[in-house]
Order: C-alpha cells, then structure tokens, then sequence
C-alpha cells in the first residue's frame, strides 16, 4: 500500500513523535529540585572563579583530539589482531606499518609537548613607576 518513500516518511513522523513523548514524559517523571550549585555555570566539582570569558587553554582541546585519534586507531586495530593469521605475513607487515606510523605520530607529539599537562604560569603585568608617570603625561 505504501511506497517506499512512504514508508520512510512513516518512520521519520514515528521517530520524531517518539522523541517528542519520551521529553513530555521525562518531565513529568524527574524530580525538580533546583538548588544553587545545580544553576552554576560549571557542574564539575570545580568553583567558578572570574569571568567566564577567559581564555581557555588550547591544550586542553588538542590532548582530547589526540586521544580521540589514537582510541580510533587502537578500535582498528582489535579486528586486525583477530585475524592477521589468515593473511600471511603480508597482513602482519600491514599491522606492523600501521604500528609503526601510530608510534611515530605519537612520538612527535610527544616531542612536540603536546602531552604535557602543565598550566602556564600567569605573569601578571607590573609597571614601572616611569611607565606610569608617562602615561599620565600623555593622557593630560
């Protein structure tokens, strides 16, 4: 009776009314007890301090992104592993390649001290005493 397109149409409504119901229903069954340290910009265990526009380190984004690529590589390899026997050496020369390179992008990140988890000392600005009685002969 239905077309294919139909059939795909129906799916979509029946998904999307799905997650519309599953959200009415969540609200109405959670608790809502909202207290202070549940309306704070950070849930994290951490205090907020200053503004939350500060910088934020880069650092913290690349060591993600770099676990994130070696915890892909390392799924990739579990499958390998498995079955290399089947293949022959040539199949073991590939994993071993692939080992090779995965241990050379990690020693160049390393090198590179990316890996390092050290936060930057703050040096805060300190003037001079000429610094300052210049400014103010500039600024009168």
């Amino acid at each position: 009776m239905l077309t294919d397109f139909g059939r795909i149409f129906a799916f979509m409504l029946l998904a999307a009314v799905f997650v519309v119901v599953a959200i009415i229903a969540a609200k109405f069954i959670r608790p809502s007890r909202s207290s202070t340290e549940k309306l704070m910009t950070y849930e994290c265990g951490e205090d907020p301090v200053g503004s939350p526009w500060v910088k934020f380190n880069i650092r913290f984004y690349v060591v993600a992104l770099i676990f994130l690529i070696f915890d892909v590589e390392i799924v990739l390899l579990i499958p390998w592993a498995l079955v290399y026997k089947e293949f022959g050496f040539g199949g073991f020369l590939i994993g071993a390649i692939f080992l090779f390179l995965l241990g050379l992008g990690m020693a160049y990140e390393w090198r590179k001290g990316d890996l390092e988890w050290e936060k930057p000392k703050v040096v805060p600005p300190v003037l001079t005493k000429e610094q300052v009685v210049e400014e103010v002969e500039v600024h009168t």
